[in-house]
């Protein structure tokens, strides 16, 4: 395949019993991910990630724990599995770009070859489990906002949070802005949207992410990361922080400042909009977007943020 591709990486909320299974059956190359996945963790989720990816439970495979290495593990083995049979082997495709929504992030890194797979999963285990006990310490949750823009988002966070902790969390596409914070905030901000003419709609999720109630994680995260080897990766990977690509900053190495925007990751906004729209300027035209497994959450996303750019989903084995 000569043509440019730019790869997009799901975050949490794809995960569905049964993600993968498709391409587990299918490719030789995604199993061995799976297997490798399977006796890198043994137990620690409970259970073998295979049988929790194919089987569930939904309430397992929803937690965050589980879902973030599911996630990733999934992508990855995606990503093996449509290299292989597009002719490269178990060797790599030329990306002109790639980047994932929040813990899609580490997808995309690992992929653009800043970390080994087994590297990246012991980072998303760990992050899922630092999410899942800081949002058990304090009531918390999230409310997406249908119909806003930010300055909207921002207004309903102003006049909800009082003395609680609200933030917006998430800018995903146009008309959709998730704000984050301490459950007593959320449930005044559910009550305060209608009034500024927006949707409010409560997300299943376990707490507060990127907000500052995910402070104590990101410093157990940034302790991980501090360990972890990463190098420069071989294409522009985006930054959900910043929207922009990764580079060196305010004095920092390309790594450093890596090993910095995930650890601010955390307790920032995910700009995924901008990081959409500023990636598509950058590329070659006629570049190809391909979004891996599991699900098809980016391809709807950029039908709201940039129509004409098709996104090629590989939720399953074509």
């Amino acid at each position: 395949m000569d043509t440019p591709l730019i790869l997009f990486c799901p975050g949490q909320g794809a995960q569905a019993v049964g993600m993968g299974k498709g391409w587990y059956d299918a490719s030789p190359e995604a199993r061995a991910i799976f297997d490798q996945a399977d006796k890198a963790l043994g137990d620690r989720l409970g259970g073998k990630l295979t049988d929790l990816c194919f089987s569930g439970p939904a309430d397992k495979i929803n937690r965050t724990d589980i879902s973030q290495p599911a996630i990733y593990t999934c992508g990855v083995a995606c990503w093996k599995g449509l290299i292989a049979k597009w002719g490269f082997g178990n060797g790599e495709s030329k990306l002109a770009a790639a980047a994932g929504l929040s813990l899609g992030e580490y997808t995309a890194l690992h992929i653009a070859g800043a970390f080994s797979f087994l590297d990246g999963l012991e980072l998303v285990t760990l992050r899922g489990r630092a999410m899942q006990d800081a949002a058990e310490a304090a009531p918390s949750g999230m409310l997406a906002l249908i119909g806003a823009d930010e300055t909207q988002a921002q207004a309903v966070c102003d006049a909800a949070r009082g003395s609680d902790v609200l933030v917006c969390a998430n800018f995903n596409a146009p008309g959709q802005v998730v704000l984050s914070g301490s459950k007593s905030a959320i449930e005044r901000a559910a009550a305060v949207a209608p009034e500024k003419g927006l949707r409010a709609t409560a997300l299943a999720v376990a707490g507060a992410f990127h907000s500052p109630l995910m402070a104590p994680a990101a410093q157990r995260l940034s302790a991980a990361l501090s360990r972890t080897e990463i190098r420069e990766p071989r294409c522009p990977v985006y930054s959900n922080v910043t929207a922009q690509k990764h580079a060196p900053s305010a004095g920092r190495t390309i790594v450093d400042s890596i090993r910095q925007a995930l650890v601010d990751q955390l307790t920032s906004p995910v700009r995924w909009e901008q990081s959409c729209r500023h990636l598509l300027s950058a590329v070659p035209a006629g570049a190809q977007v391909h979004e891996v497994a599991p699900g098809v959450t980016l391809a709807g996303l950029m039908r709201r943020i940039d129509k004409p750019t098709k996104v090629i989903t590989h939720d399953q084995p074509e």
